[in-house]
């Protein structure tokens, strides 16, 4: 009897083991497959949600940006962005506006473009907002944005436009250009850093891939010597400093480019043909009209124009050539309109 006894409870102490085992495994079972389709439905809204991550994500797009509220840019904001549509049709040309909406969908995005006529009709084009509190995470800019004063900044649109263009191109890649670059064509090389004169790197046109080292060490510079108050302190000084750490200062002989590392350095003839001192040029009458054919791009110095000149159609001048032939839609629109802006 207690032989029979003892079998029976071993029974049961197996039956239980049994079944407590089959249920801890169905338990793990269930948890690996709630996190596979988690995992799943994750990567699933990353790859179709809408967003600059998903328009950008082969990090080849051209990047502009606003860092004011202004949604009534000037024509030349809309010519540099047309004429790099035109110049660069199979890459995604992107314009990051800090008064845009936000977009969630597609609808959203071809809804805030439309707000734009010169733009709308370029399918490479796409407006995104730019929310500075999101870019700077995860960056060494982050501290900084949370501490300073936007109030007590004297240059605030142009140190945080310094800022911005380095985050973007660490978080994005591709090539970043001011808002008063026009593209005349494509620039040959995706990584490359550009003189604006003999002893100045510029800022305001480069290349690079997304988390490259050089852009971490641009944004690591920005908040180790913070000068805001210094015209240009944060943005060509940024790049001067940390080019010249890291390469000495450059000699170029005629219009060669050279190396810095294994980037290019852009002869200052690639966007700079008429520096800054002599920028009221592209608004003269030219005589003998320039080929251009040293030059990328062309920065018309638009900080310089404190007398607020524009395109005049009619006027002959080099920028309107420029409007005609590099941005024809952003031309044709103030020819009808009588407007330079929106």
């Amino acid at each position: 009897m207690l032989k029979q006894l003892k079998i029976c409870t071993i029974f049961v102490i197996v039956v239980v083991i049994a079944y407590v085992s089959r249920a801890s495994f169905k338990y793990k079972i269930g948890l690996i497959s709630d996190l596979l389709l988690s995992k799943y439905f994750a990567i699933w809204n990353s790859t179709n949600s809408f967003g600059a991550s998903t328009i950008l994500r082969e990090g080849n797009g051209i990047l502009f940006m606003e860092t004011t509220d202004r949604m009534n840019p000037p024509s030349l904001v809309l010519c540099a962005i047309e004429s790099a549509a035109q110049v660069y049709p199979d890459r995604p040309v992107v314009f990051f506006m800090k008064g845009l909406e936000n977009i969630t969908s597609e609808e959203d995005e071809k809804r805030a473009k439309q707000q734009f006529p010169t733009l709308s009709s370029y399918s490479n084009v796409y407006l995104f907002p730019l929310r500075m509190d999101q870019l700077f995470n995860n960056t060494p800019l982050k501290p900084w944005f949370d501490k300073v004063n936007p109030e007590k900044e004297v240059y605030w649109t142009h140190v945080s436009s310094d800022a911005c263009r380095f985050a973007l191109m660490w978080k994005y890649g591709g090539i970043y250009m001011d808002a008063d670059v026009i593209s005349l064509r494509p620039i040959p090389q995706d990584h490359f850093i550009a003189a604006q004169e003999a002893t100045i790197t510029s800022s305001s046109v480069f290349g690079l891939s997304s988390h490259y080292q050089l852009a971490w060490q641009f944004m690591e510079n920005f908040v180790e010597n913070y000068r805001g108050e210094i015209w240009g302190h944060q943005g060509p000084g940024v790049f001067t400093r940390v080019v010249k750490k890291l390469c000495g200062m450059s000699v170029f002989n005629f219009t060669n480019d050279v190396m810095c590392g294994n980037i290019s350095y852009f002869h200052p003839k690639r966007f700079y043909p008429i520096n800054y001192p002599s920028w009221r040029r592209y608004f003269d009458v030219w005589k003998n009209l320039s080929t251009f054919n040293d030059s990328y791009a062309l920065h018309f110095w638009n900080f310089m124009n404190k007398e607020g000149k524009s395109m005049v159609p009619g006027s002959n001048t080099l920028v309107e050539l420029l409007y005609q032939k590099q941005c024809p839609t952003t031309y044709e629109y103030i020819l009808r309109n009588k407007s330079t802006h929106l």
